[in-house]
């Protein structure tokens, strides 16, 4: 089976992901998808016929086979791997939507089409959201369909065309077990990651969102109260203003006399003393 498409697939998110998204891809496709070509599929691939039963009966071990294994360990995994990246490609989808619609309009309409904001930020939560979805789907599946996260290396059958009680052996088991296991533990790494990321997103634009409005907040009190400076300063200098064109006008003729009336009243007296001195020499 060729992988091409798959690799192709992760390495173009690569290029959209944040840290931690470059971190889940790095692990998707070292230690799941190439361990998988290069390994689990080899060991996974004559298990039906390795798969032996102590009779001969006719249809028999096909019978138990099925029973015990309704769907083959690699293909299932196969399958989980298909899922699991599928999601990646909605935010493809985004980029180069946004990408497209720039050219046809012939204008700049984005920062930048692949900064996570907007719309693609929502597109890529919901990408995550699912990756984490089908994790834990296959996860269940795994258990629910083989009793655990384990490979026995015997199982009793009794199911019809067999006569009796039957012991089927399972080749490879304790190889088997190693890989389930290995399994397992990318997909809960894996898990782990995309919550990382979903949270890390979620804060940071709720920060974003919660500075961006005490800042808006901060902005409109501070042009409310330099408004109200301007207008106490306004009233302030017009004060000035009628201060100072007051003092400039020349004063009023009652307020003339006001004020040279200790000079009159200086000058009167003089002239009646020189008068009573010469009337007293006469």
């Amino acid at each position: 089976m060729s992988w091409a498409f798959l690799r192709d697939l992760l390495s173009g998110v690569n290029k959209y992901s944040t840290g931690v998204g470059r971190i889940w891809v790095a692990v998707v496709f070292l230690f799941r998808l190439l361990v998988y070509i290069v390994a689990a599929e080899n060991i996974w691939k004559y298990e039906h016929d390795e798969f032996e039963c102590n009779i001969r009966q006719p249809g028999c071990e096909n019978v138990c086979f099925d029973h015990f294994f309704p769907i083959s360990h690699i293909r299932l995994w196969a399958l989980q791997l298909i899922m699991v990246s599928t999601p990646s490609l909605l935010v493809v989808f985004h980029v180069a939507y946004r990408e497209n619609r720039e050219k046809r309009l012939n204008q700049k309409l984005y920062k930048s089409p692949r900064h996570i904001d907007g719309g693609l930020l929502y597109t890529y939560l919901i990408s995550l959201i699912l990756k984490t979805g089908f994790e834990i789907i296959f996860l269940v599946l795994f258990y629910k369909l083989y009793n655990g996260f384990k490979v026995p290396r015997l199982v009793k059958c009794d199911i019809r065309p067999c006569p009796n009680t039957v012991d089927c052996y399972i080749s490879k088991p304790t190889e088997k077990m190693i890989f389930l296991c290995f399994l397992v533990a990318t997909s809960c790494l894996c898990i782990v990651l995309n919550l990382s990321e979903l949270s890390y997103l979620i804060f940071k634009y709720s920060m974003k969102c919660y500075l961006k409005r005490y800042i808006q907040k901060h902005q409109g009190s501070k042009s409310d109260c330099q408004k109200s400076g301007i207008t106490v300063s306004k009233r302030q200098k017009s004060t000035e203003r009628a201060f100072a064109i007051n003092r400039a006008q020349p004063l009023s003729l009652s307020a003339r006399s006001q004020s040279h009336f200790p000079f009159r009243k200086c000058l009167v007296y003089s002239v009646f003393m020189v008068w009573h001195k010469d009337s007293c020499i006469l």
